[in-house]
């Protein structure tokens, strides 16, 4: 089979899906309008989407942005550490060592106190 002939194949393919996918979502959707509101399980929210959140909410999200950036730089550090040798150990141990200073500024203006 000849490469382009390959590519117009899987073309066709995906378009094929992509229409019965359509399809199939007319015929079983429900007919009418839907109600507006936000999905929440079939409960009435609360509170406006646009509600504020308690300042607090902001710390920990911050803390946890950090907490996620280590982990998204530990991994690919994983692979290679091994080859790198005792360099990726120093500088994983300095870019931990800044988190850590993170902790605890955050720890030390009061972010963790739920009270």
């Amino acid at each position: 089979m000849e490469p382009w002939a390959a590519v117009l194949a899987l073309l066709v393919l995906l378009t094929v899906g992509v229409v019965a996918v359509y399809a199939v979502s007319l015929i079983i959707a429900p007919r009418g309008p839907v109600g507006v509101g936000p999905f929440l399980s079939g409960a009435r929210p609360h509170e406006h989407a646009l509600s504020r959140y308690h300042v607090r909410w902001y710390a920990v999200t911050l803390v946890f942005l950090a907490f996620d950036m280590e982990m998204v730089f530990m991994y690919p550090w994983a692979l290679v550490v091994a080859e790198v040798g005792a360099v990726a150990l120093v500088e994983m141990f300095v870019f931990l060592g800044l988190l850590m200073v993170g902790v605890v500024y955050a720890w030390r203006e009061g972010a963790f106190r739920w009270a």
